[in-house]
């Protein structure tokens, strides 16, 4: 019989050239005809191999891959502790609920407690709070960098607010300095959605590193991906502690999946109202979840990293060819701005058409979708008029409002946003750019519907 080893090296070798046949070769670019997603997995011959080396291992659960890709993760952020989980809308969950638990002591979130976030984002920046009891407290947005509008902090704040929950929209960091500062002021926990953001920096220093505890997505649409997938990080020892506890099960015991007794306490402890000697590995100290990564995702992950430098460079590169190829349109299109002091690693090109000279949204969405350019809203728009949030209406119970979210409802009815993603080549770009000027030219504009 073959060694393993070689049959190994023989079926990598096929996945490599299986990856060039099926994948290698990209076809030309036809104006028009050939789609221009928004997002979407750039990946190569690594990843797939990697892929199916974990496989022939079939460890499956969290192994090896999955603490290199910790590893490799913490050591890009500047970080001391990262934990792979299944999601990013996972790694939110976790985040949240691990500044519930009683370890914390009087700083805990407690039922009834208020957050601080914005209604103009992605829902599960936002469920956490809902589905744990808290209140969150919404207040309006900027519109060209589409973040808080740090003015209205103050408003918000009250007596039960114990957090303020936000992401960085679309790459874009918020005002990290004010935010922080006002958390700093009130003694508040600093929740840092990074899903959308990986690789930005403020000030120098990457988004998700000033936050007390932050999170990060890898969703094919994402910087990087490892299919579904996400990490939280934090500096804190406990909150990483708690954070690994509540992903795994609640769990007391912090020995790897697979490995027993590496504490030499086992059978050898007192836990309360349980037996003295109760197995370590059966003892729960939250109530928890499975949120792991698996070893299949995490071998993807680790190939990604490799890639990540270079994917945040094509991204600030097409981001900024539209900013330039579109600025003449300032007067009837809203376009973004990065934050003061920032270096966003962008997800998107965001829009928001002005209406006062006639433009409409869904008719130049319908014109750039009809020429293969896929578009997203900003996400919820207005998370507060969706239909999950239908009882909290009508019982006026469960959310706050901080004044009016006039800019955010601007954002509902007129944003929009186009791909800025590696797969995405300067032919396209441009292409994009002279379709939205076509649109926008008093002609195109007359016969919309027959673009």
């Amino acid at each position: 019989m073959r060694p393993c080893h070689e049959i190994e090296r023989e079926i990598l070798e096929l996945v490599k050239e299986y990856y060039e046949s099926r994948h290698g070769q990209g076809l030309p670019f036809v104006p028009g005809d050939t789609p221009i997603p928004y997002a979407g997995r750039v990946f190569d011959a690594k990843e797939m191999q990697c892929l199916v080396k974990s496989a022939l291992e079939f460890w499956l659960t969290a192994g090896t891959y999955v603490d290199q890709f910790e590893k490799d993760l913490a050591g890009f952020l500047g970080v001391k502790y990262c934990s792979a989980v299944n999601s990013g809308s996972s790694a939110n969950l976790l985040a949240f609920m691990a500044l519930t638990v009683e370890e914390l002591g009087e700083r805990r979130i407690k039922r009834g407690d208020e957050v601080i976030t914005v209604a103009a984002g992605f829902p599960t920046t936002v469920a956490p709070i809902v589905q744990y009891g808290a209140i969150p407290v919404f207040v309006d947005v900027e519109l060209e960098t589409y973040n808080i509008d740090c003015a209205q902090l103050k408003s918000a704040l009250s007596e039960k607010t114990s957090a303020v929950m936000l992401a960085h929209t679309l790459g874009n960091p918020f005002d990290i300095a004010t935010v922080k500062e006002f958390c700093r002021e009130h003694d508040l926990w600093l929740i840092e959605d990074n899903c959308d953001a990986l690789g930005s920096k403020y000030r120098g220093q990457y988004t998700g590193t000033y936050g007390d505890i932050a999170t990060s997505s890898f969703y094919p649409a994402h910087h990087i991906t490892t299919g579904e997938g996400g990490a939280v990080y934090t500096n804190n020892p406990l909150l990483h502690k708690i954070v690994n506890s509540l992903r795994d099960w609640g769990r007391d015991c912090t020995c790897p999946s697979g490995y027993d007794n590496t504490c030499k306490n086992r059978f050898s402890r007192q836990f309360k109202a349980l037996p003295y000697g109760y197995d370590h590995k059966y003892v729960y100290s939250h109530f928890g979840y499975n949120l792991k990564m698996t070893e299949m995702q995490a071998a993807i992950g680790c190939a990604q990293m490799e890639k990540l430098p270079d994917t945040i460079a094509a991204r600030k590169r097409n981001w900024q060819a539209l900013r330039t190829g579109l600025a003449q349109l300032s007067d009837q299109i809203i376009l973004p701005e990065p934050t003061p002091e920032s270096d966003p690693s962008w997800f998107g090109f965001v829009m928001t058409v002005i209406d006062q000279v006639g433009l409409s949204r869904s008719q130049i969405i319908d014109c750039l979708e009809s020429r293969g350019i896929q578009t997203r809203m900003l996400f919820a728009g207005n998370l507060t008029k969706h239909p999950c949030f239908d009882e909290m209406r009508r019982t006026r119970h469960g959310f706050r409002v901080v004044s009016e979210l006039k800019n955010t409802d601007i954002i509902m009815n007129q944003t929009f946003w186009v791909g800025v993603y590696p797969g995405i080549s300067h032919e396209m770009v441009e292409y994009v750019v002279s379709c939205i000027f076509d649109y926008c030219s008093t002609s195109e504009r007359a016969h919309a519907y027959d673009c």
